[in-house]
């Protein structure tokens, strides 16, 4: 038997994006750090929510309220085409499986081990897969191979995560 390598190519939705300046990317970082505190609260009043109405169902209101807003939102926001999901490879829509499942694991965690470790520990997991998705460009991304800044900001990451479980 061979020992060959088989490379499934997949389709490259963002290759003829035009990547953003340094001063664009640089204005998007408060916006990604605001997102970022968001997630937090999020998980704040999750924890609460899932104690009292359970897991399951703290995350449908969660998802129910969501869908609500950007309903209202599209209303809105004008005329718009409408989306072709049956052209799309179906691996795209994945993010709808992935989004519940990650809500349900906050409303479990953040009661037991608290709104820090929970999001130092869902940090690590999201930076972790990230440098393999940049590494490999899975999903379309663009490929930047895992060099030592990456490293150093893995193992800074699980420092963290270390530091907070101590403290």
């Amino acid at each position: 038997m061979s020992s060959e390598t088989i490379e499934v190519p997949l389709p490259n939705p963002v290759a003829n994006a035009v990547p953003a300046a340094g001063w664009q990317r640089l204005m998007l970082l408060p916006l990604v750090i605001l997102a970022g505190m968001g997630l937090s609260v999020e998980a704040g009043l999750l924890g609460p929510l899932g104690s009292q109405v359970g897991h399951l169902w703290a995350t449908l209101s969660i998802f129910g309220v969501g869908t609500a807003l950007l309903l209202l939102l599209l209303l809105f926001s004008g005329p718009q085409p409408g989306p072709a999901f049956s052209q799309l490879p179906r691996w795209q829509l994945l993010g709808g499986v992935l989004g519940p499942i990650y809500v349900v694991v906050l409303t479990l965690a953040t009661p037991h081990i608290g709104i820090a470790m929970t999001m130092i520990a869902i940090l690590s997991g999201q930076v972790g897969k990230s440098v393999l998705i940049d590494h490999f460009g899975w999903f379309g991304s663009a490929r930047k191979p895992v060099n030592a800044e990456r490293w150093l900001a893995l193992a800074l990451i699980v420092l963290a995560l270390i530091l907070i479980a101590r403290g």
